[in-house]
């Protein structure tokens, strides 16, 4: 039971799939096992085989499902895209893995994705369900045109079945490959951690392209014989109305969709919820206690990365459940770890670092970071400062690798930043995290204006929102600040700049000027100063007086 082609019982005559619409598509796991199998062959014939990367530009649907089997059976590489993606970015994702196919929704063979994989050759094709099938309809073979008829490939636990990016402090997404063996790993951690037997049925709200809906919300449940509600996006109004009707007893989710929850409660049939978990954003006790208040089920808070497969800690469905922890290791190792490499005494702080068959080996095409997040004993550092209890619970105290969390999206800052120096009023710009009530971080971002230009944040946000996906764009923009306060801060960085701590200050002085700050106006990058116009509108952010330098 190593590969996602024999982990599930594909034999089963029980419900699998529940995709909500009227008729509602159930699908029995014989029947995904057909349908994933009468795929797998499309895709041979076209010539998708072994090391092939395949781009899912779909949404949450019973289509990508099936691709997404059907090209790790087929031993090809499925990487599955936000469909909601630029032009620019669909650009970047192809390329980096030089995807031999993209798939679009049907209707679709002339959208951004298309347009993108039409540059690098790749063959595109649109996926859709016609009542009875998962239909492959090719519209442009690329670079797959008379290399077809590709014998049917049976799955390795060592293949690659999965990659997907995850933002990094360059602003260059990593590429993280994950083998059948590292998915399947998690998969029965997950199952070990909740419980799940074939009478568990989720509801699935969370987006299958990122880990978290992919493995916890779907390929985990379906490994343990139980069943997933997919509905195409999550809808507050929506959700009950499903949850009851399909008879799902739990789900998981962002912290944000809880919090959305909570405003939308259930109508007067109480739900049955055996547990619900949280995960990829950190809960607030607030959130946690009015939780499990509402919905009378214990809530399991989970801490999860791409390069884990997604679970590394849990709380556990029995014994202590501790709002603000992210529980105890499930199935992985977990250590905190000193500068060094070498572990800190329990209560101390550090470098959270896990071990696991479920991590994987390494990133794609990229040796120095590779060697920066392996120690020489094989514990993978996941760039999170923590500690553990005194019953060795983790407790995440703080974020080394500088990326904004909102809702469960990282966005890497450097990414932002090199986008809005393209615009052409703008002559330095810097994003940051926002606190926000609802999706924990936002993104806001300071600028400074070219001489003589004007502009209204609305018009960079307007910019922007041709530049990023949707959930990129900043929340706040901000362009003055008083000078009195701007000169303030400019002393306080260049004055005690020795006893200061790169990682006390705010993300764009310790990112983009690293090592001591220095006393002087100097020429060299890694000690050269913000600008004065720069700092001046910092200040005006406030943020500056929560992390100033001392």
């Amino acid at each position: 039971m190593s590969t996602l082609a024999n982990s599930l019982p594909l034999d089963s005559e029980s419900t699998a799939v529940i995709v909500p619409g009227k008729p509602a598509l159930t699908r029995t796991y014989k029947q995904l096992a057909a349908d994933v199998s009468a795929f797998q062959e499309k895709l041979a014939k076209l010539g998708i085989t072994a090391g092939s990367a395949v781009s899912i530009a779909l949404p949450n649907s019973y289509p990508f499902i099936v691709a997404f089997l059907a090209a790790a059976w087929q031993r090809g590489i499925a990487a599955p895209l936000n469909p909601a993606y630029k032009q620019s970015e669909f650009e970047f994702y192809i390329d980096d893995l030089s995807s031999a196919l993209v798939l679009v929704p049907q209707g679709l063979a002339d959208g951004p994705a298309v347009k993108a994989a039409r540059k690098y050759k790749a063959a595109v094709a649109e996926c859709y369900w016609n009542g009875s099938e998962v239909v492959l309809d090719v519209k442009d073979e690329g670079k797959l045109k008379n290399n077809g008829n590709k014998s049917v490939e049976t799955a390795r636990p060592d293949d690659v079945a999965l990659v997907l990016h995850t933002s990094g402090t360059t602003g260059r997404p990593k590429a993280v490959p994950l083998t059948h063996k590292n998915l399947t790993r998690t998969m029965r951690n997950i199952r070990q951690t909740y419980e799940l037997t074939p009478k568990d049925r989720t509801m699935l709200v969370m987006p299958l392209f990122h880990v978290h809906g992919l493995l916890a919300g779907f390929l985990a449940p379906l490994l343990s014989g139980g069943s997933a509600v997919v509905p195409a996006k999550f809808s507050a109004s929506e959700f009950w109305v499903d949850f009851l009707e399909y008879k799902a007893n739990w789900y998981t989710a962002v912290p944000t969709i809880h919090q959305i929850l909570l405003k939308n409660p259930p109508p007067t049939t109480k739900p049955n919820i055996r547990f619900i978990r949280s995960c990829s954003s950190p809960l607030s006790p607030k959130t946690f206690h009015e939780l499990e208040k509402m919905f009378d089920a214990p809530v399991l808070e989970a801490y999860a990365m791409t390069e884990a497969a997604h679970q590394m800690t849990s709380n556990p469905l029995h014994g202590k459940r501790k709002p603000g922890s992210v529980g105890l290791g499930q199935g992985v190792e977990v250590a905190i770890l000193d500068a060094e490499g070498k572990e800190v005494a329990q209560g101390k702080e550090g470098e959270i670092s896990i071990r696991g068959e479920n991590v994987t080996k390494g990133y794609l095409n990229n040796e120095k970071a590779n060697k920066e997040s392996f120690t020489s004993t094989g514990f993978f550092r996941t760039g999170d400062q923590g500690k553990k209890d005194e019953d060795g619970y983790v407790i995440i105290t703080g974020r080394i690798k500088e990326l904004i969390n909102k809702g469960g999206e990282k966005i890497s800052p450097i990414e932002l930043d090199n986008t809005m120096a393209q615009h052409p009023k703008v002559a330095e710009a810097v994003s940051f995290a926002l606190p926000d009530e609802m999706y924990g971080q936002d993104v806001g971002v300071a600028v400074v204006l070219k001489d003589g230009e004007k502009m209204e944040g609305k018009e960079l946000k307007d910019w922007m929102t041709e530049k990023v996906a949707k959930f990129k764009v900043p929340k706040k923009v901000c362009s003055a600040c008083p000078l009195d306060v701007a000169f303030g801060i400019m002393n306080k960085l260049t004055s005690n700049h020795r006893s200061s701590s790169p990682t006390s200050c705010p993300r764009l002085l310790r990112a983009r000027y690293r090592g001591e700050w220095s006393p002087r106006p100097c020429s060299s990058k890694k000690h050269q100063r913000p600008s004065f116009e720069l700092v001046h509108v910092l200040a005006h952010t406030r943020l500056l007086n929560m992390y100033i330098c001392s």
